[in-house]
């Protein structure tokens, strides 16, 4: 139960930051991503403030044995970059750079009521089941267990 109320309040203050930060706005993500045109780089300072946020957490935990909240730390195991790696960051991309949403901000902004964002989150939901579908994979091979 835990476990539980701590993802749904960490989940609660990400979805808030999103908002607070325009991330959710695609008109600001999109200007952020204009580098050629009318840049606007305050979303810079939204990243710089998440890059030191999780250094310090990231800092905090390397001397723990455990987290607080399951049995082991989760690493990549893989760190190749291959043609999967490549497309995959290319696909994000251009859907990034086109729609304005990264999947964070679309689940956040699908409360708002516009069905654009819906349909955003449907094509997103079918390309995982797509990907789950053509390579035979889960994303996530070892759920965490509740503690």
């Amino acid at each position: 139960m835990r476990r539980s109320i701590t993802a749904f309040l960490s989940g609660l203050v990400f979805g808030v930051g999103l908002i607070v930060s325009q991330m959710s706005n695609p008109a600001k993500v999109i200007g952020f991503l204009d580098i050629a045109g009318n840049w606007d780089p305050s979303l810079a300072l939204v990243m710089g403030g998440a890059l030191v946020v999780f250094g310090a957490v990231y800092w905090w935990t390397r001397g723990r044995k455990t987290p607080l909240m399951a049995e082991r730390f989760a690493a990549a195991t893989d760190t190749r970059i291959d043609r999967s790696l490549l497309a995959g960051s290319l696909m994000f991309g251009v859907g990034w750079g086109l729609s304005g949403f990264c999947p964070g901000p679309a689940i956040v902004s699908s409360a708002f009521g516009n069905p654009l964002v819906w349909l955003f989150v449907a094509a997103m939901i079918a390309g995982m089941l797509l990907f789950r579908f053509l390579t035979g994979r889960r994303v996530m091979t070892d759920a965490p267990r509740s503690v």
